[in-house]
């Protein structure tokens, strides 16, 4: 009976890894942060297998995910190369910007899949201290139904170049932004998000 169960266990033991290996969140959020740090740049650097395009894909599918599961306001993304040299990230602070969602990428692709990793933190504009962070890392394929409309819109936007990049760093960034917080709105702050559209 228990080598019939050895494997099975093993099984769930496997699909029980979270692709999240740690997260942090600053021990004053609910009464400092939830109400100040709510628009938002997302910026993807350095750039993740080296090209432009892929770190556009990160830092858009970052930009709609927030905005569509968190109460965030991400009203900018952008795609860099290099190290960041400014870890308070000032230069992409600019007026009505409250904080940065700096994604630090690292991604390969392997025959018909790919190993991914992120490090994310939420700088907050005014001292560049950070708000939150999570690091995750897993590997998966670079091929899956659910994922072909999305697929082919992030191609028909980025480029051929992106399609097998999509799927892992859709899953990987989920993971990743899952662990975010959610800021609290006021009613000009609801509206505002309405706008966003996304």
């Amino acid at each position: 009976m228990m080598k019939r169960l050895l494997p099975v266990l093993g099984l769930g033991l496997l699909s029980g890894c979270s692709a999240v290996k740690n997260q942090r969140l600053r021990g004053d959020y609910d009464t400092v942060d939830k109400h100040q740090v709510k628009r938002l740049v997302v910026v993807t650097q350095p750039l993740p297998d080296g090209k432009v395009a892929v770190g556009e894909l990160w830092s858009l599918i970052a930009r709609q995910w927030v905005n569509q599961n968190r109460d965030f306001l991400v009203k900018e993304s952008a795609a860099l190369p290099d190290v960041p040299t400014d870890a308070t990230f000032k230069a992409l602070c600019v007026e009505g910007l409250e904080g940065v969602l700096w994604l630090s990428p690292q991604i390969q692709l392997r025959g018909s899949g790919a190993e991914a990793a992120v490090s994310a933190k939420l700088v907050r504009c005014r001292d560049g201290e950070e708000v939150w962070a999570a690091d995750a890392a897993g590997s998966w394929n670079t091929k899956d139904e659910d994922y072909a409309q999305r697929v082919s819109q992030y191609v028909q936007e980025l480029g051929e170049e992106v399609a097998p990049y999509v799927v892992p760093s859709s899953k990987l960034l989920t993971a990743a932004l899952d662990t975010l917080p959610n800021p609290e709105l006021s009613e000009a702050d609801k509206d505002e998000k309405i706008e966003l559209g996304e």
